[in-house]
């Protein structure tokens, strides 16, 4: 058997053939294209054809759109009549007239990389109908056959542009849709919305398990089967789907999706045709949400029962209803002082050195000095240290180091992780420059919150050294990770 050669096959070809890449430059030219527009090879080959044959009208505009669509659809494009004036040698231009067929060229990989562009030059059957004076049924062949070439070419404009202003709605479409075709479900559209779901990847030309293989195991092509074979719709809410990133990393979203069957013009399922929406940020949100509600009924809960537990103790330890009603009152502002800090970082947490500055904020400046790293405590952690902070500061500026002009506190701490999840804050608490320091009859209710929310609620320990000097509270503490 003998082997065609190709290329002289396209070198002796009677009509004018070029061969175009992506970027609309010339790959190759026969002879007939060369005769045909008076351009060597040697002047085509490597330049871009608007470059050798520049057109800003109507003619280029519609040149240029016909090569671009056969890139981007990959089926063929024919142009019936087209009037494009061609450069002559001594820098003037001749009015011709053409007809023009335009062949997808695919790679290996199946997209199209070249463009092979047949050319008809009809510039004379153009000026013979252009001079004609005679009765349309005196028509010479020639002449009807290019009027019914220019009919053709209007008409299909029209359908093109009709199609063009229908495939620009469905591109631009909020939801995500495609056209699959065939039993192996072939992209033959996906819209911009689609593109931007499957991370920019490209679709058009290949097959669903060939563009988007990680859907494959999540039964997804089995459900396109299903609709190809029954030819019966089917779809789901919020369904959940990995799908590849741009960045190659895989996520999860969730999906609003129908697939709907095409049939053909003898009712055959042709193809399957799919259209949704993104629900990911929805789901996501309700599931914030779901957490937060949660999360504020655990809060308010604990809430009620730090309430409940300060006000049983402090009636318990407050006989006179005056005397009941100012220590609860201090207790929940220092609880609302907290809370405030809390809600100016959504319940994150807050700082160490917040709580104790809110606390001291009452007894105005230097009456305090803090020294000690950045820690940050959980908002739980926040809670029960601005309570504990709250008793040494009344207690303080009741009998201690507050209540006297001369008096000061200082409050110094340091940090150390001892696991993954947990830290190790040692804090101590020194007045100095107060009343003399006794160890007092009887354990108050201060007291025993103290050494209650030390021990239960922040893990650890506390000694209060009742000094001639001052009192000194040493906590040592166990927090969680940051």
């Amino acid at each position: 058997m003998h082997r065609i050669d190709f290329t002289s096959l396209f070198e002796v070809l009677p009509g004018p053939h070029n061969i175009l890449d992506r970027d609309l430059r010339f790959v190759a030219v026969n002879v007939a294209y060369e005769q045909a527009t008076g351009r060597s090879r040697a002047e085509l080959i490597g330049k871009g054809m608007f470059d050798a044959f520049p057109n800003s009208g109507e003619a280029g505009r519609r040149l240029r759109q016909s090569l671009e669509r056969v890139f981007e659809t990959g089926q063929s494009d024919t142009l019936a009549f087209i009037h494009y004036a061609i450069p002559l040698a001594d820098g003037g231009m001749e009015d011709r007239y053409w007809t023009a067929t335009h062949i997808p060229i695919r790679g290996a990989d199946g997209a199209v990389q070249f463009v092979l562009q047949n050319t008809v030059d009809v510039t004379d059957w153009q000026r013979v109908a252009a001079a004609a004076a005679l009765p349309p049924g005196a028509t010479p062949g020639g002449v009807a056959l290019l009027q019914r070439a220019q009919e053709a070419e209007r008409a299909h404009s029209t359908l093109l542009q009709q199609s063009e202003d229908f495939a620009r709605l469905f591109r631009q479409a909020p939801g995500f849709m495609a056209v699959l075709s065939g039993p192996t479900h072939v992209f033959t559209f996906a819209n911009d919305a689609y593109a931007e779901l499957v991370g920019g990847r490209q679709v058009v030309g290949r097959t669903v398990a060939e563009a988007l293989p990680e859907v494959v195991d999540q039964g997804f092509v089995t459900l396109l089967d299903g609709v190809m074979a029954t030819g019966q719709p089917t779809g789901m809410t919020g369904a959940p789907v990995v799908l590849t990133g741009a960045d190659g990393l895989a996520r999860e979203v969730f999906l609003d999706f129908t697939y709907q069957p095409i049939f053909d013009a003898e009712g055959v399922v042709a193809g399957v045709f799919v259209q949704g929406a993104d629900r990911t940020e929805e789901r996501l949100a309700a599931n914030r949400q779901r957490l937060l509600l949660d999360e504020l009924n655990h809060r308010v809960k604990n809430t009620l029962a730090t309430v409940q537990s300060i006000a049983a103790q402090t009636l318990r330890a407050s006989p006179e209803p005056a005397q009941f009603r100012e220590a609860f009152e201090n207790r929940l502002l220092a609880l609302s002082t907290a809370h405030d800090l809390l809600t100016a970082s959504s319940w994150t947490g807050a700082d160490l050195s917040e709580v104790l500055e809110s606390e001291f904020k009452p007894y105005g400046p230097g009456k305090a000095s803090l020294e000690g790293p950045r820690v940050r405590l959980s908002s739980a952690e926040a809670l029960s240290t601005a309570l504990v902070v709250h008793e040494l500061a009344t207690n303080a500026g009741k009998y201690g180091a507050l209540s006297t002009q001369e008096g000061r506190v200082s409050v110094s701490w340091s940090c150390e992780e001892l696991a993954e999840d947990e830290r190790r804050l040692i804090l101590v608490w020194r007045e100095r420059g107060g009343p003399v320091t006794a160890v007092p009859t009887r354990r108050g209710f201060g007291s025993r919150l103290i050494e209650r929310t030390a021990t239960h609620d922040l893990r650890g320990t506390v000694e209060l050294a009742y000094e001639a000097e001052g009192l000194t509270a040493s906590f040592d503490l166990r927090l969680g990770p940051v």
